[in-house]
């Protein structure tokens, strides 16, 4: 389980402060937890979140690796707005099995259970959590999520982390174009690996660069594709790879 850092935002600028930065819509935190990113004005990944409404404030849960950096950034938004952006003495836990009281619903799969903030020490039941984020092609940050990552080609909009009719937000405009005026040439899809390749393994297609292998699990694992070369058979290294 990747390490987790819980920021609590509170003050009555808290949501339209977050509304103006984040992918996702804040409004749907009535609905309870919401996946967002936070982009840079080019449109590219900077990181991942959940959010959640806890009382008054906002919780907002990202991977460790990124936390730092993600507080300076949100600390450089703020300008005059009425937030406070500080640590929040929580852990969270998770798992797929009955849901405990006061967890809420992972918003990007039903496959991945629940989430619970908690002053309890981090953790889960045991789930093979790479083993469903293969199988439904849900990306994980510092894996398939990388500073170049667009998030429509991370599969975003299938794991509603993303909402084009609210309004603007940093990297809407790149986003928008993307989605409306463009069809994607690259991005993350599931394929089965016949023979042995480890992730960061080139995969090509007749001798030419077709992708990148990511998390595998069992025979399929989660690969960066081109997709004009990802028809057919494709190898990485000695291994045979095949799009799902």
């Amino acid at each position: 389980m990747t390490s987790r850092r819980i920021i609590r935002l509170s003050g009555p600028d808290a949501e339209p402060f977050l509304q103006g930065l984040v992918t996702n819509d804040i409004a749907r935190l009535s609905d309870g937890a919401v996946y967002a990113a936070l982009l840079t004005p080019q449109g590219k990944y900077l990181s991942d979140f959940f959010l959640v409404r806890d009382g008054n404030t906002i919780l907002l849960d990202v991977a460790e690796m990124q936390a730092d950096d993600l507080m300076r950034r949100l600390a450089m938004y703020k300008l005059r707005a009425d937030v406070q952006i500080e640590p929040a003495e929580l852990n969270v836990q998770r798992g797929t099995g009955p849901k405990p009281e006061g967890a809420v619903d992972d918003p990007r799969h039903p496959a991945l259970g629940w989430r619970l903030y908690t002053d309890a020490p981090e953790g889960d039941d045991g789930t093979d959590w790479d083993a469903i984020r293969v199988a439904h092609c849900i990306p994980e940050a510092g894996t398939e999520l990388t500073p170049d990552s667009y998030i429509l080609e991370a599969g975003f909009e299938a794991l509603h982390g993303v909402d084009f009719r609210k309004g603007c937000y940093v990297g809407q405009e790149v986003t928008a174009r993307m989605k409306h005026k463009t069809e994607l040439k690259k991005g993350l899809a599931v394929v089965e690996i016949t023979g042995e390749a480890d992730p960061g393994t080139e995969i090509q297609t007749d001798g030419r660069p077709a992708g990148v292998l990511h998390t595998r699990s069992g025979d399929r694992a989660i690969a960066y594709l081109r997709f004009d070369r990802a028809g057919g058979d494709m190898a990485a290294g000695d291994a045979r790879v095949t799009r799902l």
